[in-house]
């Protein structure tokens, strides 16, 4: 059965989403917000325009302003602001309201520059097509957001990957061909589909025998405490191991599809940290995977019946998609102070002199926002892109502010497009296919979301997520839509071999969105933390620092709404 986009959640015309300059991503400006996507459509006729809607929060959760209404500064008690309404702020949020509900002594504020909540996940419900403008899902092994989700009431809504039909094609001189059985991401564990593939030349799969006899990295980098004192990207870690077509056709793709990002600058020890650790203990990762799993085999001899019975899917998601999870944290926030609309451009340590302490909580900064309104606040957690803190904290630490901008980002756009059944006959089983920049394609990664997530299309449908941009191919956030649509048709025709019109398309645009772990990275992130301490009540959240996926978004939300709670609960 296709999910549905229930009528009980609040839900926005797309008609008047999709014409309002409010819908763009003003990146031009100085102000801050959390992402938010151009959305746009073709310009032609498209039937499926008055059936659309977006998953928001409910109007009727502001002041006729727009805004939530907020007690003057010398009437607020101990605050905890939070700046920038995506899936990072909404969790810090959450967290905050519910310590407070368990009579922890402050409130919580949340200013969006927006007027929706949720950032980057955005979910358009079209004629039973369910369709994520920005991620699709979540790793199933990084728990913190199906605890979320569960937390939340949304256990029964929560469903795996379809990992029967778990297979990855690689465009291979013009045609797909599927990534041999067995890959744990870049790491071969079966032989045979290796020998068998016609990805790798011989001298690649000669490469690939050879690294089971690896031993543990030494040579040039320098050890302390048995951890590489020097980094490496991951092009050359790959190289090293398999070899250069293995990373020419796997791992450049996957990363390139994963991160907007190129693997001769990003850093194998932020990107890939446990296939680093892998070497330094075995040498072959392959090996090490091989350990790995025969280690988990007999941990399950030692499990209960469930436990061996049960296999955890690759990916989850909500049926409703997941706007649903921000449709349910607003829904849980409806006694907290929510800010839309409100676009914060300057923050400043403030003294408390001259105040009573003894009758008021100390307010340790101001937050200015367009306007002249303004707000104190005895913590601050910034949910916001790396750039966009920079910008924030630039009169007030230059330093911290020039380390924060030194966290590149690339750019990307994500194309959606529905077809009939008789494309979906068409197409072959599997997770969908991506593109090595060898092919010379515009087109870096294509998802069938139908196949991967069975409630995401009416039945027979089939819904195709298209992925371009990020540092290989920047230049095409600068074609219009319409050239868009049409290269990305034209891509698909060749690859797959078809040409039908599709029932509606879709193409959203994410600027600057997608922070590159490069060389450095972790260094970078050590330098931000020990800047960070010299400004009590200050705090940093979100994708930039240790993790790119949602449950690490919402796993550092954690972590900062703890600290600012224990530095109120200390004063």
């Amino acid at each position: 059965m296709t999910a549905r986009c229930s009528s009980q959640l609040s839900l926005r015309s797309s008609r008047a989403r999709l014409g309002s300059p409010k819908s763009r991503f003003r990146n031009q400006e100085p102000g801050v917000r959390s992402q938010e996507p151009e959305v746009r459509g073709p310009k032609t006729e498209d039937r499926s325009l008055e059936t659309s809607s977006f998953l928001t929060i409910p109007d009727s959760r502001r002041s006729p302003s727009g805004r939530s209404e907020l007690p003057s500064s010398n009437e607020a008690k101990a605050r905890i602001a939070v700046l920038g309404g995506g899936i990072t702020g909404l969790a810090v949020a959450y967290t905050l309201a519910r310590a407070r509900e368990g009579g922890a002594p402050f409130e919580e504020l949340l200013i969006e520059a927006d007027g929706r909540l949720g950032g980057s996940i955005l979910t358009e419900c079209i004629e039973g097509f369910v369709v994520e403008a920005g991620p699709d899902s979540f790793l199933a092994e990084k728990p913190e957001a199906a605890a979320l989700c569960r937390e939340l009431g949304l256990a029964d809504s929560l469903i795996g990957s379809n990992d029967r039909e778990r297979r990855t094609y690689i465009l291979h001189r013009g045609r797909l061909v599927p990534l041999p059985d067995g890959m744990m991401l870049l790491v071969p564990t079966r032989l045979w589909p290796i020998v068998r593939t016609p990805l790798l030349p011989l001298t690649s799969k000669l490469a690939l025998a050879a690294e089971w006899f690896m031993s543990p990295a030494a040579g040039n980098f320098e050890r302390a405490g048995g951890r590489r004192t020097v980094d490496e990207s991951v092009a050359s870690f790959v190289r090293r191991h398999f070899g250069d077509a293995m990373l020419e056709k796997v791992a450049d793709p996957l990363l390139a599809a994963v991160f907007g990002g190129d693997t001769a600058r990003l850093s194998v020890r932020s990107v890939l940290p446990r296939f680093q650790e892998m070497e330094q203990r075995y040498g072959s990762l392959t090996r090490a995977v091989l350990e790995m799993r025969k280690q988990r085999r007999r941990q399950r001899a030692r499990s209960p019946r469930a436990v061996l019975d049960s296999s955890p899917p690759l990916f989850m998601t909500l049926k409703e998609g997941l706007g649903h999870l921000v449709v349910r944290l607003s829904e849980r926030l409806a006694n907290s102070r929510l800010h839309l609309d409100e676009r914060v451009v300057g923050l400043e340590p403030v003294s408390a002199r001259g105040r009573n302490s003894a009758t008021q909580a100390t307010p340790q900064y101001k937050i200015h926002c367009e306007g002249g309104r303004s707000y104190e606040a005895g913590a601050v957690i910034l949910a916001l892109p790396a750039h966009a803190c920079s910008r924030l904290l630039s009169s007030m630490d230059a330093g911290l502010s020039t380390t924060l901008a030194e966290i590149p980002y690339s750019s990307g756009l994500t194309v959606a497009l529905g077809y009939d059944a008789a494309v979906a006959r068409q197409l072959p089983p599997g997770f969908g296919f991506l593109a090595p920049r060898t092919e010379a394609r515009r087109l870096v990664a294509c998802t069938f979301m139908h196949q991967k997530f069975l409630q995401r299309a009416p039945e027979g449908h089939a819904l195709l997520r298209c992925f371009l941009g990020g540092t290989r191919d920047s230049e095409v956030l600068g074609l219009g839509d319409a050239e868009i649509v049409s290269l990305v048709r034209q891509e698909l025709a060749q690859i797959l071999e078809f040409s039908a019109e599709p029932e509606f398309v879709r193409v959203y645009r994410w600027p600057s969105s997608m922070p590159q772990y490069v060389l450095g990275h972790e260094a970078r992130v050590a330098a931000i933390e020990n800047q960070l301490a010299k400004h009590p009540g200050l705090f940093i959240a979100g994708n930039a620092y240790s993790g790119i996926g949602i449950s690490d978004c919402i796993r550092t939300a954690r972590t900062a709404a703890a600290r600012a709670q224990n530095l109120c609960a200390s004063r």
